[in-house]
């Protein structure tokens, strides 16, 4: 009889874990048919994954080539102006790509005009580099706020619709069709939460190499700007 009964009991087992292996294989969803549980609100949320993912390594590369600049540049500038050779300076600053060189080339062009207005001529030249260099950023922070909202909004429209078909359905409520309106509240948030901590991530990275670039803007214009008030030496 025991034995009958333990019989029973792995049988029963046996069953219980097909049935569970069986729901399981159902239940596998790939990224795709996942995505598309989303609704419309997924384009959005794909768009500004796309654009924050450009805006990013096309700024990263972009600000990395700003912030190369030759540790004897500024060498040879002051051994240029020293000897009198402006346009030897300004041959370099043409040949070398960076805002640095294009910076003080600005600079050079204005020697021999009063302090202040070769440091204005330089300081409107650095302000030009940054907005160059931060041009995509504002659109990168608006999808890390914006990207998560739309997430939000699809949630929102998911229990929308889950709540009207449980009132459609009165008693006879069936967990099936409920399920499209939770899967388009769930994926939506996750998408966008996803999309926008990426893209939150990427701006605080861009602005830092950014304010990298004009610590170095700055400490190239003190420097030039020393190199005119050194006393003349006779």
């Amino acid at each position: 009889m025991k034995l009958l009964f333990f019989i029973l009991q792995v049988a029963s087992a046996q069953n219980a874990s097909e049935m569970m292996q069986e729901e399981a294989g159902q239940l596998k969803l790939s990224f795709f048919e996942l995505a598309m549980k989303g609704g419309w609100v997924m384009i959005p949320i794909l768009l500004l994954s796309i654009v924050a993912v450009y805006i990013f390594f096309e700024r990263y590369f972009a600000i990395k080539n700003a912030a190369k600049v030759d540790i004897n540049f500024m060498n040879r500038i002051k051994d240029y102006i020293h000897d009198g050779k402006l346009d030897s300076g300004l041959a370099l600053c043409e040949s070398t790509e960076n805002p640095v060189a294009r910076m003080i080339e600005k600079g050079i062009n204005r020697i021999g005009k009063p302090l202040n207005d070769v440091s204005a001529a330089i300081e409107n030249v650095g302000k030009l580099e940054i907005y160059k260099l931060e041009k995509g950023l504002p659109l990168l922070a608006t999808t890390a706020g914006g990207a998560p909202m739309i997430g939000f909004l699809g949630t929102v429209m998911g229990m929308i619709r889950a709540f009207y078909d449980m009132s459609s359905a009165g008693n006879n409520i069936d967990v099936a069709q409920l399920s499209n309106g939770i899967y388009t509240a769930l994926v939506t948030t996750v998408a966008g939460l996803i999309v926008g901590i990426m893209a939150y991530f990427a701006y605080n990275v861009l602005v830092a190499r950014v304010e990298k670039v004009v610590f170095i803007l700055e400490a190239s214009s003190t420097e030039f700007m020393d190199l005119l008030n050194e006393p003349v030496k006779s």
